[in-house]
């Protein structure tokens, strides 16, 4: 099965309690057993979307609005890494003189339709943090642990000096704009998911990947790492039912609040 990608036959056949999304993540990772994935290496919508209760799949959007969504990714985006390449180059050397290893930080996410993609961003956390600290690479839960679940550690250890400071601006995920330049990600949309965290997901929750994912999005301007999980992941599907042009600009004003207010952000 390719890394990171979601079995959409087991996403057609959902059980009462919940629906682990089948994700493969490579060498180490907790055994799941999973069915082989479509030939092309992406899923189709239909099945991703087979056994959510009526009410609970997204309505369609229109031409229009895809365009114009994609239209201001790549504008933005654009524009963004051309005013911002001298703060990137600045980035990049501070983060590189702060602790060894590469500036740029990347890692498969779980992203829309299910198909996996590189994930770019600034480098914050030390390159042997896995091995310094495997308890936190598990990725092992069990019900009450998913339900309280925080994405973020407010004195994580595995964070540099540099990237402990860097993080509270939120300039790491600068790099998320090549990703939304490729077409792998939205300026706004639910946040593409860790593999290992995906499979937790219920029936219900795996709507948020029917749509692309974001830099920034509901989740992300109700509270961001204050939020546990399960509230992000539930503001994440509140997004795709409510989505919008307008409603992405209104959450792009919010999130250059939150951004500058260092709401959230730790």
């Amino acid at each position: 099965m390719a890394d990171g990608l979601l079995d959409s036959q087991t996403l057609a056949q959902p059980t009462p309690e919940r629906v682990p999304v089948r994700v493969a993540t490579g060498p180490g990772s907790p055994a799941q057993a999973s069915l082989a994935p479509p030939a092309n290496g992406q899923l189709n919508l239909g099945e991703m979307t087979a056994g959510i209760p009526l009410g609970v799949a997204p309505a369609p959007t229109s031409l229009g609005y895809r365009l114009a969504k994609r239209t201001l990714d790549f504008v933005v985006a654009a524009v963004g890494l051309s005013v911002f390449l001298p703060v990137i180059g600045v980035l990049v050397l501070l983060t590189r003189l702060d602790s060894p290893g590469p500036a740029i930080f990347r890692q498969t996410r779980v992203g829309y339709r299910g198909r996996p993609f590189t994930f770019y961003k600034f480098r914050t956390m030390y390159v042997d943090a896995k091995e310094r600290f495997p308890d936190l690479y598990a990725y092992q839960y069990t019900e009450d642990e998913w339900r309280e679940l925080f994405y973020k550690l407010p004195d994580d250890p595995r964070l540099t000096p540099f990237g402990r400071r860097l993080r509270k601006t939120t300039l790491d995920e600068l790099p998320n704009l090549f990703n939304v330049l490729r077409g792998q990600m939205s300026l706004v949309g639910p946040r593409p998911e860790l593999p290992e965290y995906a499979r937790y997901y219920t029936t219900e929750q795996i709507v948020k990947f029917s749509v692309p994912s974001g830099v920034t999005g509901l989740a992300q301007t109700s509270g961001r790492g204050m939020l546990p999980v399960q509230e992000q992941i539930a503001a994440d599907v509140e997004y795709v039912r409510r989505r919008s042009f307008w409603f992405d600009l209104v959450l792009l004003a919010r999130t250059v609040k939150m951004v500058v207010l260092r709401i959230g952000a730790f």
